[in-house]
């Protein structure tokens, strides 16, 4: 597919992380590494390079701003590390004026009305919501990759508790990115049937799978520094929906403006596509779920009424 993708911390772990797990899939042509550290990033850039002849894949470099003229989609997972006892809406104040500064180099040198943006740095609903009043841009042309790495996590333990390929798993989990987000667990499904069918089955399973998610950033960060490899597969998954015009619905984080729930940015089911939001997909929530899901809402309201202006 010939389409540009340019990754704004491109030198990190998140960052190289995506652009291995997009230079093994075919949705773009090209890939810019940019990064603070750039350096790190053409070190980077070249190893992904030696790959091109097993894999074949985008042509990949390493650049500054300006390299990422013409982007059809921009990546940003620059940001200040999360420390181990750390939320990540402890890091708003810590991310939010490196975040401003990448925005505003973003905006100068991506000009098409093409251009979509998605938001990786965390807290990302907090980020989100902010890229959409820095840019100016349609909100639809921002996503943050919310919970989508949060349900993939999800389904992948559940999968293994019960024995099953987690592939062939579907559901969700809704809400914030990080602490207050809500598993439905009326929406799990084993090859498109309600999960209950499966006997191995129960709301125990599926508790322990989403306490064992909840943890699972912090794991990560505690064994190793940080998690790289499941995210880059989420960052990917959503690209491909982009750049594909697939219309795939996916828990990306977006901002909602007048609408039911209120001047906030988090994830509900949404229908991806090459404008970038395509729309809000109504699903059927269980009281309790909608419940906590307003819950969720609430608490990000607050983190977002903590943003200074610049």
């Amino acid at each position: 597919m010939n389409a540009k993708v340019s990754i704004i911390g491109g030198a990190g772990r998140v960052g190289s992380n995506a652009a291995y797990a997009l230079q093994l899939g075919s949705s773009c042509s090209e890939i810019v590494l940019v990064d603070a550290n750039a350096e790190t990033a053409a070190g980077e850039a070249l190893d992904l390079t030696h790959g091109r002849a097993a894999v074949g894949g985008p042509r990949i470099i390493a650049g500054d701003y300006a390299a990422t003229t013409g982007s059809d989609l921009v990546i940003v997972t620059a940001g200040l590390r999360r420390r181990p006892d750390e939320s990540r809406l402890q890091l708003i104040a810590r991310n939010a004026a490196l975040f401003r500064d990448i925005i505003g180099n973003v905006k100068q040198h991506n000009a098409s009305p093409e251009t979509i943006l998605l938001v990786v740095t965390n807290p990302v609903d907090v980020l989100t919501y902010l890229a959409v009043a820095e840019l100016g841009w349609p909100q639809a042309r921002t996503l943050g990759l919310g919970t989508v790495l949060d349900t993939q996590r999800f389904l992948s333990l559940l999968g293994e508790r019960l024995g099953v390929d987690p592939s062939r798993l579907g559901g969700y989990i809704l809400g914030e990115h990080g602490d207050s987000m809500v598993p439905v667990h009326s929406s799990l499904r084993h090859e498109g049937r309600p999960i209950a069918s499966l006997a191995e089955y129960s709301e125990q399973v599926a508790q322990e799978a989403f306490a064992a998610t909840r943890t699972a950033g912090a794991e990560c960060l505690r064994l190793k520094g940080g998690a790289g490899y499941a995210v880059g597969l989420a960052i990917r998954r959503v690209t491909e929906a982009v750049l594909g015009d697939a219309g795939a619905i996916l828990p990306v984080s977006t901002v909602h403006l007048g609408d039911d729930w209120g001047d906030v940015a988090f994830s509900l089911p949404t229908r991806v596509g090459r404008r970038g939001v395509l729309e809000i997909v109504e699903t059927g929530l269980a009281e309790e779920e909608h419940r906590a899901v307003r819950a969720s809402a609430e608490a990000l309201k607050s983190a977002i009424a903590s943003l200074q202006a610049p």
